[in-house]
């Protein structure tokens, strides 16, 4: 429904138009995807206050002056590419201003209550009944169905609940040892991941058939789905997956080590490598030593193997030990804090971080990794200020004129 011409048309979604009702992680984390791929999308926000996450600070954006701004970190992060416009949903004119943009969008992603948007007549079957072909997605914590559906969760929550906690930390017979979260809300970033997948497929359904569809997306199946391998290792064997720190249950030697001045991962992955990891360990004999020759053998004697490369490794550098097992093809890295991260050569090299004009001074943003060879991202939209684009999407989309506008203002509509 987007008029492509308005853009560049080399970009995916460049004809797509989105309404995103989201506030906070999951929700915008999924529209920003979307977005990047030059979808048009029309971020609504409450008046005054607007997305949560506009508060969750400090760090804020300094200005041109060094001085903070009102724009948080944590909303700049997932908010690129968007126009915002500012609308009551609560108000009666604000929930027709809502049905008349979703006339007009393809997409509509929301993550509010279970049935909260149909007390508004705004929901599924309500904006289907105005555009049939609309795709209407919906994040929840635990879907649109099921005795749960009413809950409210958060990201930590379904960390415990999936399972991922169970399997996060150190061993319980450790010294630090206990479930542990991830350090990102990883349930709410793999959601709107999923969730901005889901969109595009259903989209291209919609291209071949003119059907839109509504999509229930709930981070307590996202974060189960997330279990993966250790999921089918638990089916397979009928033995429920345990922590192991930064061991791993299925490959050894493929943790973190101590070296004499810091830490490096060694990531074994097969039979080779581990000889030849012995071989620039000075350890020789340890690659033709019946216990550990194969990878099974290895899981076997795990706790005698493992002691023998804890020793060895406390006896080099870390730069020394890089740059050794590098040359010797064993997969090894650093663990780098995130200052160090964009200090990286490969990571600059590829360019991960790109500063963007904001109306409050400069912005950094970390680089969609997905690279496309004929439809490159570009990242030229910074995260908007509250209700910037008010004014031109409802003139520009609904036609509305200065006098209604005014109107609508005069309500506290907009």
């Amino acid at each position: 429904m987007r008029d492509a011409s308005v853009t560049t048309p080399t970009l995916p979604l460049s004809h797509i138009r989105v309404l995103d009702l989201t506030r906070v992680l999951a929700g915008p984390w999924a529209a920003q995807n979307l977005a990047d791929l030059g979808a048009e999308v029309i971020k609504i926000e409450r008046p005054i206050k607007g997305d949560d996450t506009r508060a969750w600070g400090p760090p804020f954006l300094h200005d041109a002056q060094g001085k903070p701004s009102a724009e948080s970190a944590y909303f700049l992060s997932v908010n690129r590419g968007k126009k915002s416009v500012t609308v009551d949903l609560a108000h009666p004119d604000g929930q027709a201003l809502i049905r008349q943009l979703a006339a007009k969008c393809d997409v509509v992603l929301e993550n509010f209550k279970v049935g909260a948007l149909a007390k508004y007549g705004l929901g599924y079957e309500d904006l289907r009944a105005i555009n049939p072909g609309l795709v209407y997605c919906s994040v929840t914590g635990f879907g649109q169905t099921g005795p749960y559906a009413a809950r409210p969760g958060y990201d930590f929550i379904f960390q415990g609940m999936g399972g991922l906690m169970s399997i996060t930390g150190e061993r319980d017979n450790e010294a630090g040892g206990g479930p542990q979260k991830v350090g990102i809300a990883i349930t709410d970033v793999l959601t709107g991941m999923y969730a901005s997948l889901a969109v595009s497929a259903a989209l291209t359904h919609k291209e071949r058939t003119g059907q839109g569809q509504h999509i229930d997306m709930a981070l307590l199946d996202t974060i189960v789905a997330f279990g993966a391998n250790q999921i089918l290792n638990f089916w397979c064997s009928e033995q429920v997956p345990q922590r192991w720190g930064n061991a791993h249950i299925n490959i050894v030697p493929y943790e973190v080590f101590a070296t004499s001045d810091s830490h490096l991962i060694l990531a074994v992955g097969n039979d080779s490598q581990f000889r030849s990891f012995c071989q620039v360990a000075g350890l020789p004999e340890l690659a033709d030593d019946a216990r550990f020759k194969t990878n099974p053998d290895r899981l076997q004697h795990r706790e005698v193997l493992t002691p023998l490369i804890r020793a060895v490794m406390r006896t080099r550098k870390k730069s020394q030990w890089i740059q050794e097992l590098e040359e010797a093809n064993v997969p090894c890295g650093p663990i780098n804090d995130y200052q160090e991260v964009f200090q990286d050569a490969q990571v600059q090299h590829r360019g991960l971080k790109v500063d963007m004009a904001h109306p409050v001074g400069t912005v950094s943003t970390v680089r969609n990794p997905i690279r496309f060879s004929e439809t490159p991202i570009r990242h030229d939209v910074p995260p908007p200020t509250l209700g910037q684009h008010t004014d031109d999407v409802l003139q520009q989309v609904l036609g509305l004129d200065a006098a209604a506008l005014e109107r609508l203002r005069q309500k506290r509509v907009i």
